[in-house]
């Protein structure tokens, strides 16, 4: 039984967990998470689809970009080591809601959820929107409206299928469809130096209209979702075996070979595509790729690969769209069938999550308005920064108060450092959604506190003796 906080489960959250199931299958079906397929999970999770356009996105601001790549990696790497000293000390399903809830009660661990579940479900109708944009080059299918949504639609449903066949086939599919998408990027990043010429680099400061601060500041705005999904493993901790050393190892080296894999195909891709051409590029990979290789068979090899990467970000977000509900659901801040495991995933919160990311996507197809869906997206760039802040204040909490039990107090100065850090990479990351975002992105919250007021106030009627 996976315990989620000091508050004892209400008296109506479902008996079952994990591996105890009506059918007795899920000891086949339900397997926790090694190293390898946890590491792969924060890995599959940060690299989606956006790596395939990246080095084009940053080329108007010149190779100033490769700073902003420095700066964010580091504050994503502090991140991903204050996760690590969190789940060391919480290694329970639920992540950012664990340890908001034990630093600041039932609605900081309900905004943590509620904000996280938003952002998973949202990004997962945008990721599968995305691949039909490279599985067109595959199979031609944009003329038709049916044919794109039936495209878009399987695009999710497939990832879901393999969620709900249980961990075992989650882990597989992580682990498998991470390999097939790193081979192609290892390609661009390791081939592309052997092709590198300094000539296409263009100015060390494209534009000349901002200071290099601004320059930097600009370019990490586009950046700076690159690393959204540090905190994989510890949402999924309490399907990682020993979690308290596992899921901040997988943290860190997930992230840390994503920051490598960024960095390297931008490297690449600034030195075998001339500037001025990159600028404007679509596809950077495939230009990358036919330089190097000549013909132009890359945009093949570049389709097929983002469909994949694609497709296993789909994979390991759909697992995270039902974890984010399922913590706080045993502890009765959300409906009871959110904390309902079947095979070692929560099937409830898989079905949910899918059914309102392909509702987003017909209404994204047909409605005839990009405008709304793409303001949805960008709400997701804020609503995935609310867990980060309430983490990282969690963690400034537990050093500050002296919980012993919490805080290694040899380790007081570093750990302080780290968790300022990542408090201050999230707020730029708030920073960066723009204030649109934000403006919408807090009416969300705000219909979650609705939310809450219901739940809590049915947890406490339940709770309370009869006649009170």
């Amino acid at each position: 039984m996976l315990d989620t906080g000091t508050a004892p489960a209400p008296e109506t959250a479902p008996a079952a967990d994990d591996d105890q199931n009506a059918d007795g299958r899920d000891g086949k079906h339900a397997r926790r998470f090694g190293l390898p397929i946890a590491t792969a999970l924060v890995m599959g999770n940060i690299i989606g689809g956006g790596i395939f356009l990246l080095p084009a996105s940053v080329a108007p601001y010149g190779t100033i970009s490769l700073v902003a790549f420095g700066v964010l990696t580091v504050g994503a790497i502090a991140l991903a080591l204050v996760f690590g000293r969190l789940a060391k000390r919480h290694p329970q399903t639920g992540g950012p809601y664990v340890y908001a809830r034990e630093a600041f009660g039932d609605f900081a661990g309900f905004l943590a959820a509620w904000s996280y579940w938003i952002t998973s479900w949202v990004s997962n109708a945008a990721l599968a929107v995305a691949a039909v944009g490279y599985l067109d080059v595959l199979l031609p299918i944009h003329g038709s409206t049916f044919w794109t949504i039936v495209a878009a639609l399987a695009c999710q449903w497939l990832p879901a299928l393999a969620n709900l066949a249980g961990t075992r086939y989650v882990g597989a599919v992580q682990l498998v469809s991470t390999v097939l998408k790193f081979a192609p990027l290892v390609l661009v990043a390791v081939g592309g130096l052997f092709f590198f010429d300094a000539d296409n680099l263009g100015p060390f400061q494209a534009g000349g209209g901002d200071s290099p601060v601004g320059a930097i500041s600009a370019s990490a705005a586009i950046l700076l979702f690159s690393y959204l999904g540090v905190e994989s493993a510890s949402m999924s901790a309490g399907e990682v075996r020993d979690p308290e050393r596992n899921v901040g190892r997988a943290t860190v080296l997930g992230t840390a070979l994503a920051a490598l894999v960024y960095l390297l195909c931008t490297v690449s891709v600034f030195g075998t595509v001339a500037h001025d051409k990159l600028v404007d590029s679509t596809a950077p990979m495939t230009d990358s790729v036919n330089v190097m290789f000549g013909g132009t068979w890359g945009g093949t090899a570049v389709a097929i690969a983002a469909v994949v990467s694609i497709l296993g970000a789909l994979n390991g977000w759909t697992l995270l769209s039902a974890q984010a509900p399922y913590a706080p659901a045993k502890d009765g801040l959300f409906p009871a069938a959110f904390a309902r495991k079947k095979r070692g995933v929560p099937t409830f919160g898989v079905l949910v999550g899918v059914a309102l990311a392909s509702l987003l996507t017909i209404y994204n197809y047909t409605a005839g308005s990009e405008g709304v869906f793409e303001s949805l997206v960008l709400i997701t760039t804020f609503t995935a920064t609310v867990p980060y802040l309430l983490a990282t204040a969690a963690q400034i909490y537990f050093l500050l108060s002296g919980q012993g039990h919490r805080v290694s107090k040899g380790r007081l100065a570093r750990d302080m450092t780290l968790a300022l850090a990542a408090f201050g990479f999230s707020m730029w990351l708030v920073g960066g959604a723009g204030y649109a975002a934000v403006y919408q992105g807090v009416i969300f919250l705000f219909v979650g506190v609705l939310v809450y007021a219901w739940m809590s106030a049915r947890k406490n009627r339940q709770s309370s003796p009869a006649g009170d």
